[in-house]
């Protein structure tokens, strides 16, 4: 059965504004993504929004002090943001600004087979190596956090530790990035679930946000 792209908006309990974008199952690829950014573009609010990227990589609305994520897999494209912030550069990494989202189809079985690439061994020793749901969250975890810190050369297995598995719609979880002068920046996960997808955010305790929903 043929559907549209259907638009939604939510908060979720971190203070994080995410909008959504399924549907058009009909489309594929490049092109899909394309049209789904397109119908982010104009909703949302009355003027029409823009997405681009600044010189570090990072996804950014045109002409806004607005921190934006962007994650998007299969037939989802998801875009969560922090209020404004002009007083912050958004082109490196600022505790204020800290956020990242990913996102992975729900039932997607290979992340089984690689977990012993983003996984360290005191990871994998609490995270059950036969649970698709366990090891999608600890890679959507990791990958959001990677997002957060905007630090080139961040490395996914060693250099991010998740020291508590999210519940998605429930218990947050924890993550934390070890710097090299021995200090470490932690994080706040939280997940949940859209249809056949789970998405998980990464935050900081001092991350700028919406008040709480």
């Amino acid at each position: 059965m043929e559907t549209n792209f259907i638009y939604e908006r939510m908060r979720t309990p971190i203070g994080v504004k995410v909008e959504l974008v399924t549907g058009s199952e009909q489309r594929e690829g490049r092109v899909w993504r394309l049209m789904a950014a397109q119908v982010y573009a104009e909703n949302g609010r009355e003027d029409y929004r823009v997405l681009g990227h600044l010189p570090c990589g990072a996804p950014i609305l045109e002409g806004e002090s607005t921190r934006i994520s962007v994650t998007h897999t299969g037939h989802l494209l998801a875009v969560a943001t922090l209020p404004p912030t002009p007083e912050v550069e958004l082109d490196t990494f600022n505790m204020r600004t800290a956020l990242g989202i990913d996102a992975e189809a729900a039932n997607r079985e290979q992340v089984l087979r690689v977990r012993e690439r983003f996984l360290q061994d005191e990871e994998k020793a609490s995270i059950p190596s036969d649970s698709v749901e366990a090891n999608i969250l600890a890679w959507t975890a990791k990958e959001a956090v990677w997002k957060a810190m905007l630090t080139p050369g961040l490395d996914l297995q060693k250099g991010i530790t998740i020291t508590r598995l999210p519940v998605p719609g429930g218990e947050l979880g924890e993550a934390e990035v070890k710097l090299e002068d021995g200090d470490a920046i932690r994080f706040q996960l939280c997940a949940f679930c859209h249809e056949e997808y789970i998405l998980t955010l990464a935050i900081t305790a001092k991350t700028a946000t919406y008040r709480k929903s």
